[in-house]
């Protein structure tokens, strides 16, 4: 039965619905769990209205730092009662067949279908497989941004740090698929479309409900933290993607670790190990490899009175879960200068976007440039 259809479109069942969650990093699992813990405050439910039930789906990707994290929120989401259910979607040429095909009596019998990355081939491969008259994204990262501004648009559905570069030949046969998860997240008559989010959204996509994610289920269950008297600094993985210059980022995070006095610099779970021993040997910092999101690593603490980042997710979702410890978040800007030749023709905009964008950070311009 499909749900009842209100003035701001599709309204929740009042009985519960079979929820089918899928994510590939930490971040979004986290994310699925503020979701699941918020959703009964969402405005427009039904007074009474359970937590739903989810079935979470892990799409291992290779990387041994993912996979660990991955592991770990697994069991807290088992803790929360939730089911996991872990795919090793990657796991040879054959996986990704074997994982749908496992997957689509699953699919079939959703009535909400929750994502974190709407970008994500395998995600929208799984999306045009679906009727489920629900659909929700939650955030996976600062590309939530980007998402709701191409949803908003009309725009094919493309990675911020790729956009404005020529489609390759794996993005042309890939496009009527991506097309039609467009349209999947597209709300309809008898299809809801619900954004979770930490980050500002600037265009709201017609008939798409956002809901703020306040981080309360991470307040709740981890901290207060210790607050130390130093600083630490958060790495970033824009040199893995081929934004920013290698040398320029090492004489960056060297010029923040010496003005603040930072001790720690807590790694990107995708930066490469090779870049982080040269790092640590330039800088003197101690580099931690958090095993969980760094908003669970911070809000159980100990943590520095000033966190250091760059343009990125966690210059909106630290504050939120550092709400009221008194540690404040400081944003360094990326200096243009610091940008590849292969960076995206929009790339210095988006991550200036990111910061501009932050509420409740200190941003540092002086520090690193030049």
């Amino acid at each position: 039965m499909s749900p009842r259809v209100g003035p701001q479109g599709p309204t929740r069942p009042t009985r519960p619905t079979p929820t089918l969650a899928f994510v590939e990093s930490p971040v979004q699992l986290l994310n699925v769990l503020e979701w699941a813990h918020g959703s009964g405050r969402t405005p427009g439910a039904p007074a009474g209205d359970r937590p739903p039930d989810v079935t979470v789906v892990v799409l291992s990707p290779g990387d041994p730092m993912t996979r660990g994290q991955l592991r770990r929120m697994a069991e807290l989401a088992r803790d929360e009662g939730h089911r996991v259910r872990w795919e090793e979607a990657r796991g040879g040429g054959t996986a990704p067949l074997r994982t749908v095909r496992g997957l689509a009596p699953l699919l079939r019998g959703a009535d909400r279908v929750v994502i974190g990355d709407p970008f994500s081939r395998y995600v929208q491969l799984l999306l045009t497989l679906t009727r489920a008259p629900e659909l929700v994204v939650v955030d996976d990262g600062t590309a939530t941004m980007e998402f709701t501004a191409q949803l908003a648009g009309g725009e094919r559905l493309v990675r911020w740090h790729r956009r404005g570069g020529r489609p390759g030949p794996r993005d042309l046969l890939f496009a009527p698929v991506s097309g039609a998860a467009r349209r999947r997240l597209t709300p309809t008559g008898d299809r809801a479309v619900e954004v979770f989010s930490a980050m500002p959204i600037a265009a709201v996509p017609e008939g798409v409900r956002i809901t703020a994610n306040d981080f309360s289920w991470t307040r709740s269950r981890f901290g207060p933290p210790r607050i130390g008297a130093g600083a630490d600094l958060v790495g970033t993985s824009l040199v893995e993607t081929g934004v920013v210059d290698p040398d320029r980022y090492l004489d960056a995070v060297r010029a923040l670790a010496r003005a603040h006095g930072a001790t720690r610099y807590f790694a990107h779970r995708r930066e490469s190990p090779e870049k982080l021993h040269r790092l640590a040997t330039a800088t003197g910092l101690e580099v931690c490899r958090p095993d969980l999101p760094l908003e669970l690593i911070a809000r159980r603490g100990p943590i520095g009175r000033t966190v250091l980042s760059f343009p990125s997710t966690v210059v909106h979702t630290l504050p939120l879960a550092l709400a009221g410890t008194g540690a404040r978040v400081a944003v360094c800007d990326i200096d243009p200068d610091w940008l590849t030749e292969r960076a995206s023709p929009r790339a210095h905009g988006f991550l200036s976007g990111v910061t501009g964008t932050a509420r409740d950070v200190h941003r540092l311009r002086s520090v690193c440039a030049g």
